[in-house]
């Protein structure tokens, strides 16, 4: 049994890379920051150094995990494809990569371990563009599997400082990068998955995650070469039971310790009664849709006042951790973010503002989907 004050993680600096490598090859933990989120890091192709990564993180099994790459010609061994897909794989590796795209097809499963995968027989696999991260790769000289660097369904984290915070207790070297918001795009990965139907002689790209990469960009991508590939939006909200191809998918996830609702974006002040209910209450903001609660509440932030969605991205997750460190507060609430009315986009869902869609699903799921009207 562990307790609260033991200590086993290790913070390392960049200088320590080829240590860290050479821990990766040997099947133990590494957390080093990507463009996106700190990934926690392992042997993908090792079995026992997978299972490590899900029992740091508490994760269930149903939920895959990532495959980092430098190249697409280290990532093509991992899939069995059809040509056709191969072509699709490769017009969205050449486009996007390196980069937070997330492509996911039928795993060669003479390679690829099926716990990597949730057992669903696909892989997903990306190449990540932040310096540090391609600079651990090429040290390992092995593809790294790397899920957030946190305890499965909590806030996922943007510093060194909040990896320590969850992961403490367990055997990791915690990689510092200076300056602390490295992690520049703030939210997980585009995910796709790439399928070819031989009976219609057409393809479908699935985006099963939003991220930095709009499903616009994708399909422009596609159309400048192949009309036989659609791209069509199908996040999942499922529960922890389910086995998924892609990770990001269960309906609570992102959440922060207290308890976390978002407000309907059709409620637009407080009512009388509902004043005195907000001094246990941490608001968190975007585009000043709740400023009607700023006065009452315990604390507030906005993530962006005038609606700027990679201002709000990059500091999404670490503002839901800052809720977590205000004395006596018992809940979080967040808006309702309504695409149409913060975009103007006509309820299109090709629109180019990709990070706006990926605000929209974190929030969702850190509030498990939970919507309320009123306070009452």
């Amino acid at each position: 049994m562990k307790s609260e004050d033991d200590v086993v993680a290790k913070m390392v600096s960049c200088s320590k890379l080829e240590e860290c490598g050479a821990r990766i090859r040997e099947g133990h933990l590494v957390a080093f920051p990507t463009e996106t989120v700190y990934g926690l890091g392992c042997h993908a192709l090792d079995t026992e150094a997978v299972a490590r990564v899900f029992c740091a993180k508490e994760r269930p099994t149903t939920d895959p995990l990532i495959v980092h790459l430098n190249s697409p010609e280290q990532a093509l061994p991992l899939w069995s494809v059809s040509e056709e897909e191969k072509e699709c794989l490769q017009i969205l590796m050449e486009a996007f990569w390196p980069g937070p795209l997330t492509l996911v097809a039928h795993a060669n499963d003479t390679v690829v371990p099926p716990l990597l995968t949730a057992d669903t027989g696909f892989v997903a696999c990306r190449s990540p563009s932040h310096s540090l991260a391609r600079s651990l790769i090429e040290a390992a000289g092995v593809p790294i599997a790397a899920p957030s660097a946190n305890k499965f369904g909590h806030v996922s984290p943007t510093q060194a400082q909040h990896v320590f915070d969850d992961l403490h207790q367990e055997d990791v070297w915690i990689i510092q990068y200076k300056p602390e918001n490295s992690c520049q795009v703030g939210v997980e990965s585009t995910v796709v998955k790439i399928q070819w139907d031989p009976n219609t002689q057409q393809g479908s790209v699935l985006l099963l995650r939003h991220g930095a990469i709009s499903a616009h960009q994708l399909q422009k991508s596609l159309l400048s070469i192949t009309t036989k590939w659609q791209v069509s939006i199908r996040p999942k909200h499922t529960s922890e039971q389910t086995p998924n191809v892609a990770p990001g998918q269960n309906i609570r996830h992102y959440s922060p310790h207290c308890d976390c609702f978002m407000i309907s974006s059709q409620k637009y002040a407080l009512e009388e009664q509902e004043q005195s209910m907000l001094s246990q209450v941490v608001v968190i903001d975007f585009a000043g849709q709740l400023d009607y609660m700023r006065d009452s509440c315990l604390a507030y932030r906005d993530l962006s006042l005038k609606g700027n969605s990679q201002e709000a991205s990059a500091s999404l997750f670490e503002t839901l951790r800052w809720s977590e460190t205000i004395p006596n507060a018992t809940r979080v609430y967040i808006p309702e973010i309504d695409i149409n009315k913060n975009n103007g986009n006509n309820g299109q869902q090709f629109d180019d503002d990709a990070l706006l869609w990926a605000i929209q699903d974190r929030l969702t799921r850190a509030a498990s989907g939970v919507i309320i009207q009123t306070l009452i």
